[in-house]
This record gives C-alpha cells, structure tokens and sequence, in this order.
C-alpha cells in the first residue's frame, strides 16, 4: 500500500473504499466446509498494510521512534470479519508533548475509516507495571506483534515481560484456572445452553486460548503443534483439537457474517440461516430437524474440546505446578493408583484384561472424595476403550451391580455421571442415552440440551439430600428424608427424557426403557415398578397443578388414584420439583413452589384419608362456609351483613375459592355501594406466592377481555382466572398474577396503578391504545408453537373444556374472551399456563343456558373463532 494515496483529496475515502473492497473479497471466498484460518491472516496481513501506512504518514519522524504493535487476536493474526483490532503503541519516554498530536490525529482517522481500534499508549515501565496488576494485561502482551516501528522497544518489552522476571508460569497457570472458573459460572458450569456463546462457554474458543497461553507462558511456544513435541498430546489428538477448532473458526466467521458484528452467540435468531450454511437443510426433514442436527454437531465438538481442556489443564498442573509426581495406593483396591491428586490405572492393558474396571473407576471416584479427578493419561485410555463396553458388557451382572452401586453412594454421583457422560462411557453402556447426547429440544422453555437437563435434574434431586443446600427450598429437603431408596429417584431421573426426539410419547416410550434396564440390573418388583411409573408419570403433577383446578375434591381425588399411595407421591413430588427446576432456572418462582406443596399437601390428605373415603361437595362447602364466617365475626362484621353479601352467590363459588379468599372478598363487597362498582381490588401475595386481582361489578359482555387485555398491557403473567356470576347478575372474577419477571407485586404505586387503570378501562369498556409491555421472546418468534385447539367433557358434565396450545402473545387472553363473546360462550373458569414462550392454557365454557356444548358442530365454530382471532390455522 503506497503512501501516495494520502497525497489524494479523498483520501479518507479512498481507505473505506480499500477496506469495503477487501471485506467483500473475503466474504466472497468464505466457504462453510473450508478452513477459515488463511482468511483471518489475510485479514490481519491487509490491517497491517493500512495501519503501517497510516502510521507512516500521522507520525512522519517519529514513526521509527515508536513501535505500534498487535496484541489479542489481532496479534495472533486471528481477525475474523468484526474483530476487535486492539493496538498497543510503545514509547520510549513518558513526555509525549511533541508527538501526542500527532498519535491523537492517527487514531482519529483509524476511526473515521471504520476501523473502531482498542488502543492504550504506554512507556514499557507502565506496560509492566500494569501486566504485574492484572493477568489479562500480562495475557494481552504475550501476544504482541510488532506492525511497524522502533525494532528495539518492541524485543525489550519482550524481554521485560518473560517469565522470570513477571509471572512465573506457576503463578500465571493459577490466574488463568480461577479466570476460567469465573467465566464457567458465568454460563451455570455448562456448555450445553441452548443459545450458548461459541467464545466465553465453557468449551468454547476461549478455552483453547488458554491452552496456548498456559502453554506459550511455561515453553515460549508459538504453536500449539509443539504439545505433540512436548508429549502432551499424541499426534491424533493434535490434529482432533485442529479439526474442532477449525469448526468453531467456521461458525464464528459464518456468525460475524451473518450478523454484520462482532456476535459470539449462536441465539436462535441465527441458528437455522447458519443450520443452511453448513449443509443441514433437507426437503423433506421434520420440524426443526436442520437446526437441531446443526447443534448437535457443534455440541459434540464443543464435547470433544472440553475433554481436551480438562486433559491438558491437568497435565500442565502436573508439569508446571506439581513438579514431582507423588503415588499413593487406594486400599484394597489393585487397580489404580493416585498420582498428583488423580486416579490413574495401574497399567494401560488394565482394560483389556478387566473391561468392568470402566466402570469400577466411577465408584473409586465416588468412595474417595479426596481424589481430584482421572489423570489425562486414563481419560485418553478410557476413550480407546469404551468399544470394550459391548452388549456382553452391559449384560454382565458385576457390571451391572457396579453401575447400580454408584447411584448409592452418599456423594460425588452427579460429578461422577457429568464425567461418566464426558468421556463417552454413559452412552456406550446405555446407547439409548446416547440419542440425547447433545441434543437440543425446541419447547423454549427447556435451555439446555437433554443429556445436560437430565444431569441437572439429578443434581437437583441430590440437593434436596444435602443440608448445606436446606435453605433453597426446605419443604423438599424434609420429603427427601422420608425416601427410603434415592437411587430410585435418580434412576426415574436418568431415564425421564430418554426417548426423547423419537417418534412417540417419550414418557411411554422411557417406561418401556426404563423397564429394560431394571429387569437386567435385577432391581426387585417393587422399585422396578416405582421407576417406571415416575419415569411414564414425571409430567402428571406439574400438569395438574398448573392446567387444572386443584381446589376442586374430584380433580384431587382423580390425581390421587392416579399417585395410589403416599411413598409414590412423595418420590413424584421430589422429581417434579427437580425437573422443573433444571429445564430453566427462570422458570421456577414462588407461584410454582406454591402451587405444588399445596397439591401435595391436599393429595397427601386424601390418601391418608383413604381413596374410599373422598372428601364430599357438601362438606366441603359446609367448612369452607364456617371457616370464612367464623374469620369475619373474629374482624367485626355481622352475621346478617355477611349472609346479605352471600345470598346470590352460587355454592360454585364456595367451593372454588378458599376461606381466607371469600372473606376479603365479602368485606369489599359488604362496604361498597352502586356506584363505587366496578369494584377492582388487588392483594399482593396470596397463599400461593401470588397477587390476586379482585373484579367485582354488573354483569356485561367482555368483562373478561378487558380485564386480560389490560392485565397483559401493564405487562403482568395471568396464572389462574376464576369467573363467577351471582343469580342477581353481578361478576366476581379474580386473576392471579405475577410480574413478567416471575416475580409479585411488590410495590404499592404499582398496585395502585394496576387497579386505577383496569377500572377505568371496565368504565370505558375499552383497553387504550398504550405501549403494551407484555414482551414476546425474540425465541418465539423464530420457533412459533403450532396452534392446536381441542375440546374435551368434564368427567362430571358441568362444563366443556377448550385446551388451547399456542405462542404466547401480547393480547392472547383478550382474543379468546372476544371469540367467546361472539359466540355467546360463558366462561366459567381458565387455567393459564405459559412455559417460556409456549402457552398452554384450559377453558372451561358453557353455552348461554349454563349447558356443557357437546355438538361438534358448534365446536368447530368456536374453533374456527379462536383461529380468526389469534389470526392463523389449525
């Protein structure tokens, strides 16, 4: 590049113009299945011509004096298409008055030009002095490359920064292992979240990185071909850890290209375009199929390269921290041997002669806590062996007994079977685990792959074991003491989503493994029978208490014939809890916890009570009647004044809200008069977690739709809508809500205003037209849910219920009540239940006359109703 170009009038222009150019050049020679690594160093060959011009013409005789250098990825000549281009400038003298014009105008243009430059200017001193405060700093030096400039400056700071004189390798190693537990808990310790970020995850770029800086900083290595040389990696494994990095490189730049910015994260918005790219759309494929077979390749090199990050970090523990290698025997055990902290086997042919030790070395692992973890040399052996794990293997009974063994143990079985699943051994000895290995499950409310819900279902399920961890949710710390066998619990957890991504129901399908499995590891009838049916009922509870009315005795007593005995609801209720809990951390909030206990502790009493002895409508009615009565009189109200509020309610409403509910609700209704109507109240928290939004007023069309329609504008989560209507024609609906967030009420200008808003609205009979807050995941909009409409009879013929399936949107609940309206439906209760972006959500309907509607015909209008306002189809 000639220096004459700044010699021209448009100048700066003429620089966009040779950036532009060459960006196109390398994006036209971007090729998904081909190596990107000669067009990041072309990139960066390209950068380095435009800065050595531009620091030619802005520094003039200065330009030798100083030496401008490439650090980061840029130093690495590593620039993908929207890198960072950090820069440090080295000076020979802090007094900069004479050329800080001159640096200030360099930069400038470098701006102006589009190249938005990292830049810090500094005195070797100051370059050492920061690098000795701060790891990242001395990180970013190692990788300096000399652009142009003072030769001299550039070999001493070198020299400065070696490890003898800042940063020892010992020390440096340390720095990087407690950065890279930080950055790992950043993203909850897995790689495997759905929208993972290809650079900071754990198994991502940036731990390759770290290999090469550890690396570089103990042997001054340029490249990481020299671990062959140094025998920490065979050549095999050299050229493994090339490939998945290539692959990485691959979707970064596919990545930055796709998005014009430097974007690290593969979010669903990209998933499917880049699924395309690499190769992976089909014809005829289902739904969904390119972007999961897409993910599932680069989790699997994700898998690959986090087993060579925990091999080499080992290593280079052992090589530069441990120093002398320390053996210890674990009596009476003659199979391995503990060196530096790491079990190792005896000898490389111990596999060979004794398959059973693969499994064996787990449960060492297990019964001795005070083991780091497998030396790097036994994971490379337990990968050349797993073909060892064949179906003599899995039918043999020690090995059997040995895999069973290690889920009764007291500790380490969720490392143990994270690892067991990371080296390869948990999909060979069951191969129906390996169908979900890495496998993603687009219901966007589960945001990690199977394989990883799973283990953190178990791990979830260990908690509630563990007193250090009491304080996250006690209740089910209490339950798990009543569980005679947790291996069960685990076992039912292990295999709840299985079968998953196979044609079928995965519960049926899961039992049907399940039972294999029990019936060749010799499990006794009884726990067999337990794991399969928590395994075939895992969704049982957490669908009841969200889609029916838990207050109602028959959908209890139906539940609990479902459970059959208390030792199965407590094991159902620990699961349901775990693996609500592990599909997404948001997702759990006090509602959910609420509405759980209360269903275990009303289906606890109706199987201590006896399933032959149901708890009777009328006595339920009785108590719930005594009970709220009983608590008026104790705050001062009066029999008749309480009976007067009551005489049009129906015994319906008694039995569907609960005392505490019917009295706030008689003494607002006792002190209001007509025209304080409508009368909308709102408690903040009620007994399950929740604010309850209290309607009362004269009976008119829409009540419902202007209620919802309001409730969502002010960006509230409706979880459950109860309608009533007195004989005298007045409603009494509540809504219980949270915030959008998960989270209650919990502020009074917000309750206040929630309630001014939604009366004036009642009053109007119109929802203005506000900025709805109610925000729809960018997921959703991506990966709609297919809208699925069906009718189903109430088992006692008092209703029609309308399950609706469908992306949960702003206004949804809204559109419902106006197709109701329209077609002369009343709407007696609704379940709402919205799971990430995926609503699910019962209706429970009758005509004008209060008659269930059974004619498929008038079913089929409101069917075709609902779509019209939704605005799509069946």
């Amino acid at each position: 590049m000639n220096a004459a170009i700044f010699a021209k009038k448009d100048s700066l222009q003429q620089f966009k113009s040779l950036l532009k150019q060459k960006d196109t050049e390398l994006r036209q020679k971007f090729n998904p299945h081909k190596s990107v690594s000669d067009l990041l160093k072309e990139k960066s060959d390209f950068i380095d011509e435009i800065l050595s011009c531009c620091w030619q013409h802005f520094l003039g005789e200065y330009a030798g004096q100083f030496a401008l250098c490439a650090v980061g990825g840029y130093g690495r000549r590593e620039l993908f298409p929207y890198s960072d281009i950090d820069l440090v400038v080295l000076l020979d003298s802090e007094d900069i008055t004479l050329y800080q014009e001159a640096l200030s105008n360099f930069f400038t243009f470098l701006w102006d030009i589009g190249l938005k430059p990292g830049q810090s200017v500094r005195t070797i001193k100051q370059c050492i002095e920061a690098a000795i405060a701060d790891q990242t700093i001395i990180t970013s030096l190692m990788e300096n490359r000399l652009i142009t400039g003072n030769i001299t400056l550039h070999k001493t700071l070198n020299q400065q920064i070696a490890p003898d004189k800042i940063w020892p390798s010992d020390q440096f190693f340390a720095a990087k292992m407690e950065e890279q537990r930080q950055r790992y808990a950043k993203f909850h310790d897995t790689a495997y979240n759905l929208e993972p970020n290809i650079k900071e995850g754990p198994g991502g770029l940036r731990d390759r990185q770290v290999i090469a800086w550890v690396f570089k900083r103990h042997y001054n290595s340029s490249t990481l071909k020299e671990l062959i040389k140094y025998g920490f990696l065979p050549e095999s494994e050299y050229l493994e850890l090339v490939a998945a990095l290539e692959v990485l490189w691959r979707i970064r730049y596919a990545l930055h290209l796709l998005t014009n910015r430097c974007e690290d994260r593969l979010i669903f918005d990209y998933q499917r375009d880049l699924a395309q790219q690499f190769g992976f759309s089909t014809e005829h494929q289902e739904y969904n199929q390119d972007v999961e077979q897409f993910m599932q390749f680069y989790f699997k090199t994700v898998l690959g390269l986090e087993r060579l990050n925990e091999m080499l970090l080992q290593l280079f523990n052992e090589r530069f921290v441990s120093g002398e290698l320390t053996y210890k025997l674990i009596p009476p055990n003659d199979k391995f041997v503990v060196v530096n902290g790491y079990l190792e086997v005896i000898d490389d042919k111990l596999f060979e002669r004794y398959p059973l030790a693969l499994l064996e070395l787990f449960l060492v692992l297990e019964q001795n806590s005070s083991i780091k973890g497998v030396r790097a040399t036994t994971i490379r052996l337990i990968r050349k062996s797993l073909h060892l794990i064949d179906d003599k293997f899995r039918k043999n009974k020690d090995a059997n007994r040995l895999f069973i063994e290690a889920f009764r143990q007291p500790r380490g079985i969720t490392d143990q079977l994270r690892r067991m699943n990371r080296y390869g051994v948990l999909a060979a000895y069951i191969p129906c685990f390996a169908n979900i290995v890495a496998r993603m499950q687009y219901d966007l409310f589960h945001i990690y792959t199977v394989d990883e819900h799973t283990l953190f279902v178990i791990r979830n399920l260990r908690r509630f074991a563990l007193e250090k961890h009491f304080d996250e949710l006690p209740f089910c710390n209490d339950i798990f003491l009543l569980i005679s066998k947790p291996e069960i619990l685990y076992l039912a957890a292990l295999f709840h989503d299985i079968a998953k991504g196979r044609n079928g129901d995965h519960s049926t399908i899961g039992e049907e493994i399940a039972r294999e499995f029990c019936i060749q590891h010799d499990l006794s009838h009884h726990d067999t029978n337990l794991i399969c049916w928590l395994v075939r009922n895992h969704l049982v509870m957490s669908m009841t208490a969200q889609r029916k009315d838990i207050g109602d005795p028959d959908v209890i007593h139906q539940f609990a014939q479902t459970v059959g005995s208390i030792e199965y609801l407590n094991y159902l209720y620990l699961l349901t809890v775990a693996d609500i809990r592990a599909t997404n951390p948001e997702l759990w909030n006090a509602w959910k916890d609420a509405l759980l206990k209360e269903l275990y502790s009303v289906t606890y009493s109706a199987l201590h009570r006896g399933l032959q002895n149901p708890v009777a409508l009328a006595d339920r009615l009785l108590e719930n009647k005594k009970e709220a009565k009983d608590e008026l009189i104790k705050l001062g109200i009066s029999e008749p004044v309480i009976l007067r509020s009551w005489q049009h309610a129906s015994d319906d409403y008694f039995l569907r809200y609960s005392a505490d509910e019917i009295a706030w609700h008689t003494i607002a209704i006792a002190s209001s008069r007509e025209d304080d109507l409508p009368l909308v109240l709102l408690r903040p928290q009620t007994q399950r977690g929740s604010a309850e939004v209290f309607v009362y007023t004269k009976n008119e069309e829409a009540i419902f739709s202007l209620s919802t329609a309001t409730l969502d504008q002010l960006g509230l989560t409706i979880l459950d809508a109860r309608i009533m209507t007195t004989t005298d024609d007045y409603v009494l609906n509540s809504f219980l809500v949270l915030e959008q967030s998960g989270k209650p009420i919990n502020e009074l200008f917000r309750e206040v205003h929630i309630c001014t808003v939604l009366r004036n609205n009642l009053l109007l009979r119109e929802v203005k037209k506000h900025k709805n807050i109610h925000r729809q995941s960018r997921q959703a909009k991506h990966f709609p849910i297919p809208t699925s409409i069906q009718f189903h009879a109430d088992p006692l013929n008092r209703n029609t219920i309308i399950e609706l399936i469908t992306t949960d949107h702003a206004g949804l609940l809204s559109k419902i009540g106006r197709a109701f309206v329209k077609k002369d439906i009343h709407l007696h209760s609704a379940k709402i239940t919205t799971i990430g972006s995926r609503a699910e959500d019962m209706f429970y309907i009758t005509d004008n006359q209060s008659q269930p509607i059974t004619d498929p015909d008038k079913q089929e209008q409101i069917r075709e109703e609902i779509l019209k306002m939704l605005g799509t189809t069946g």
